[in-house]
């Protein structure tokens, strides 16, 4: 897959007093894109339930590059950075694009997969290794 992109809105309450996209919303914007590329390649909250695993975050950090307005024309993709080639350890990095090509902010994401009845990281099911294989790659990407 060459592009993950999804378009954003940009809704009253995701503002702060100075009427800029608050911080944690970005945030928020990266958690959207990621869980819909997981739904969209069949990974979803059902198949992680009944396979007792799921997505846990080390570190998130957003470099914040030009302030967002309400009425911005808004997109946000998804990529993969870095990753262990069984896909247990990962960092995924989204790019927040406004009025079409520029960069307003990059998001960046650690993370691994947890057995959710023993609470230890784990190598998660061969599903999740297809799913990963089909994210855009970043033009840095690396095994790690």
């Amino acid at each position: 897959m060459s592009a993950y992109i999804k378009p954003l809105e940009i809704r009253w309450s995701d503002l702060d007093p100075n009427f800029h996209v608050r911080h944690s919303v970005y945030y928020d914007f990266g958690a959207f894109i990621r869980i819909a590329f997981l739904n969209e390649h069949g990974l979803t909250p059902a198949f992680m339930l009944k396979h007792q695993f799921g997505p846990i975050i080390f570190r998130e950090e957003c470099v914040f590059k030009r302030e967002i307005r309400m009425g911005e024309q808004l997109t946000i993709d998804v990529q993969l950075f870095k990753s262990r080639p069984d896909h247990s350890r990962w960092t995924i990095q989204h790019r927040i694009m406004k009025n079409g090509n520029e960069v307003a902010a990059i998001i960046t994401v650690d993370g691994a997969w947890m057995d959710v009845v023993q609470r230890k990281l784990t190598v998660p099911p061969d599903t999740v290794k297809h799913v990963f294989e089909k994210m855009p790659k970043a033009e840095q990407f690396v095994w790690d």
